[in-house]
């Protein structure tokens, strides 16, 4: 079997496969013979139909299709062992089926042409001694503050107030009942539907509800009643009122005011296992001191990757950017369904579609940027240890609590830890600038932002 290469782009390498008369012969009258003995014919017993028969009855061209069809299947496996090419994935047909079929002649050499990916070559560019900006995000003091307040607000208790008027940030509860305005000013017509209510709690905090509905109702007192002269945005959902005027009577039932507990030891103890406020203050800033040390940390490698993707060009092939664009399906689908959302009424043909095409250029950017990594640590000798991997391993199992395949978690595991030893490499041997939170230009932000991973929340429960 003679066969020829041609390197071409995307990673492929295309072969044009020559295929001796005499294996030509064997494959058309073996095929000719496993259809006639196989082949119901009518007036005869099956598989005892004459071959002119069964030529007749099947047609010519079909049986030739299917002997075509048998030695482009065997023959690529052979020549991709022959010539010892790391094919990855399926090949592809470069010669038109029909025109192979209708030049099939089992006298002759058998000749087409096919393509198959092979891992793609990677030049690789500078990664040393480069220049590179990452945005430094610095701890806050205002941000244990903050989670404090929010917890505070968790646990407050609302006490009537009778003997004030209404002001932000109490509770009210209301009825109130919308008209649209007449050209005077006043409410004519029927009541609007999204516009009445009775007994209705809110929260009077600015920005709520439509402009100048919150503020209208600050300054009441209880049982007080009182016409809101309104303009709806124009962007309200409901679009004959978009940006229409509506009268809105309101009477305030009930002012309730929150009383928010003190930030004391009992307070710490309620909502931690800390026994005092000082222990709990020292633990939250110390999880606040780690969060922003490790979004510093992740804004400097993905810098680093965006730097490299720069100077190192791949010729990705197909297949590769096909298994990853699944893989982040996979991935989609696995958060979505940990949300409790039905995955056959979210993952709709047209939804999975629209999802493969988007999740390309993410795709093409993973793979860069892990091909890239990989390559780096072979250069230089980077691995990790056995005992490194397993730690890492046990660490996920407790976390999933559920059967893994070893394996592919080994895997994984593997390839993660070597892309974080190989980031921490390159972080030591480039010029690392951090720049203020924010700084960079609208674009690398906007790319930082997407790739960084959710981070949580610091802990009310543990010391973290």
């Amino acid at each position: 079997m003679k066969v020829t290469q041609e390197k071409l782009p995307a990673s492929q390498i295309g072969l044009e496969i020559e295929i001796p008369p005499e294996i030509t012969k064997f494959t058309y009258e073996k095929v000719i013979t496993e259809i006639a003995q196989n082949a119901n014919i009518p007036g005869f017993r099956k598989g005892k139909a004459p071959r002119a028969v069964v030529l007749q009855r099947l047609g010519i061209d079909r049986i030739k299709a299917a002997v075509v069809d048998e030695l482009i299947s065997d023959s690529l496996k052979k020549a991709i062992e022959q010539e010892s090419i790391p094919a990855i994935g399926n090949y592809q047909l470069r010669s038109n089926f029909e025109e192979l079929v209708q030049q099939f002649d089992p006298e002759k050499p058998f000749v087409y042409r096919a393509a198959v990916d092979v891992p793609p070559e990677v030049n690789l560019g500078q990664y040393t001694g480069l220049h590179i900006k990452a945005e430094e995000v610095k701890y806050n003091p205002e941000d244990v503050d903050k989670l404090l307040r929010e917890n505070q607000e968790k646990m407050a208790t609302f006490v009537p107030v009778e003997n004030r008027p209404a002001q932000m940030g109490d509770i009210v509860v209301i009825d109130f009942e919308g008209r649209k305005a007449g050209e005077n000013g006043e409410e004519e017509g029927e009541l609007l539907p999204n516009f009445t209510a009775k007994e209705y709690q809110m929260e009077l905090q600015e920005g709520k509800f439509i402009p100048g509905f919150v503020e209208g109702i600050v300054g009441m007192n209880l049982e007080e009643t009182k016409k809101l002269h309104l303009t709806l945005p124009q962007d309200y959902p409901q679009k004959d009122l978009a940006g229409k005027q509506v009268v809105v009577t309101v009477t305030v039932k009930e002012i309730k005011e929150k009383e928010l507990p003190p930030l004391d030891d009992e307070f710490a103890k309620e909502i931690s296992e800390f026994q005092t406020m000082a222990e709990l203050r020292e633990s939250l800033e110390k999880q606040f001191r780690e969060k922003a040390e490790n979004e510093t940390k992740h804004n400097i490698h993905t810098a680093i990757v965006e730097e490299l993707l720069k100077h190192t060009q791949i010729d990705l092939p197909k297949t590769m950017i096909e298994e990853e664009v699944q893989n982040i399906l996979l991935r989609t689908a696995s958060q979505v369904q940990s949300y409790g959302i039905d995955l056959k009424k979210f993952f709709t043909k047209e939804m999975v579609t629209r999802m493969r095409e988007n999740a390309k250029p993410e795709a093409s950017r993973n793979l860069h940027a892990h091909i890239i990594l990989q390559k780096i640590a072979e250069k230089e000798g980077i691995t990790v240890s056995e005992e490194e991997i397993k730690a890492r391993c046990e660490e996920i199992r407790q976390q999933l609590k559920d059967d893994v395949d070893e394996s592919r978690l080994e895997n994984y595991v593997k390839s993660e830890l070597t892309a974080e030893k190989t980031l921490q490499w390159l972080e030591n041997h480039n010029q690392i600038e951090l720049v203020p939170q924010g700084s960079l230009n609208k674009e690398e932000n906007s790319q930082t932002q997407s790739d960084s991973q959710p981070q949580s929340q610091p802990n009310l429960e543990t010391e973290g």
